[in-house]
């Protein structure tokens, strides 16, 4: 009989792409994931990892063994969430999903609070780019995904997938004490068009609204530095490198040199909690959501303005 806990190792395998994201995800070692796959060829007395450059990649017996994981999963998940269901307390392990400053911003808190509340929830964070959190959900890889949109980028929900809104997040503009626009109550985004901006890189959600919106204003960004970390970004606005666009949560307090100026419209993502359908009756999901919601005020009312 296959062992389930080797399936679900490979399974995170093929879901996070490498044995060392699957072990992040997992809260395990890459050795002891690597061990359960050793394992499960073995039991299978088929080859399921093959190396591929610097990494490795499932075969096609793999894929079609992930893809009765994650069935069998789901199956599991129906139960325990019966089972759950029944004695009507969050318990058991709860996986979370969330971007970086949601993490740093929100989650600290809300699972803090969960720990304090309901002590027979493992609650466990990982902290996950929006762009792959909903389809980590959709496949079962994490209970529970904190995700954002823009205004000009809707998040899109897959089929089996459920949404809330936990609350807006307000961004400004952030340029260096010096810069002409730094005496301004507001500026309009027709200002922008001969500035040089500090920004992620191509791919993440902020990039992309920015590239968008100036466009929309008949202007093309020129994104002069370009990093994955807020700090980062401010660091290079403080050294006079460009100015940048940020949104409140997890920013922390601003240094000297870096003055905050309100764009009008003043841009706004909306963060979302996202579960899959079928486990939305488990207690431990409704009770994660809740929270979250239930933080968000306070969260958003001390945020750097």
């Amino acid at each position: 009989m296959l062992d389930l806990q080797r399936l679900r190792a490979l399974h995170a395998v093929s879901v996070h792409g490498t044995v060392g994201a699957a072990a992040a995800a997992l809260g395990y070692t890459p050795s002891a994931v690597s061990q359960q796959i050793a394992k499960l060829e073995r039991e299978t007395r088929t080859v399921l990892l093959e190396r591929h450059g610097r990494g490795v990649r499932l075969t096609d017996e793999a894929r079609q063994l992930a893809d009765t994981a994650q069935q069998l999963m789901a199956i599991v998940e129906r139960a325990e969430t019966e089972l759950e269901e029944r004695r009507g307390l969050p318990a058991g392990r709860l996986t979370v999903a969330a971007f970086a400053s949601a993490a740093r911003g929100l989650l600290p808190r809300v699972l803090a609070d969960l720990a304090v509340r309901h002590p027979a929830l493992d609650a466990r964070l990982s902290e996950v780019d929006p762009h792959l959190s909903v389809d980590l959900v959709a496949k079962g890889a994490v209970d529970v995904a904190v995700a954002h949109d823009w205004d000009i980028a809707p998040l899109p929900a897959p089929p089996g997938v459920e949404q809330a809104v936990i609350g807006e997040d307000l961004c400004d503009l952030l340029v260096p004490a010096g810069h002409p626009l730094a005496g301004r109550t507001s500026v309009r985004r027709e200002d922008l068009k001969r500035e040089r901006w500090v920004c992620q890189p191509p791919g993440r959600v902020c990039h992309d609204w920015l590239v968008r919106t100036l466009r929309e204003a008949g202007c093309e960004p020129d994104i002069a530095h370009q990093a994955d970390e807020n700090p980062t970004l401010v660091a290079l606005v403080a050294a006079g490198l460009g100015i940048a666009l940020l949104p409140r949560l997890g920013r922390g307090p601003l240094p000297d040199g870096v003055v905050e100026v309100r764009l009008d419209p003043m841009p706004v993502r909306r963060l979302y909690a996202l579960w899959r359908t079928g486990a939305a009756r488990r207690p431990a999901i409704a009770e994660a959501v809740r929270t979250l919601q239930a933080h968000w005020p306070d969260v958003s009312a001390h945020a750097p303005l």
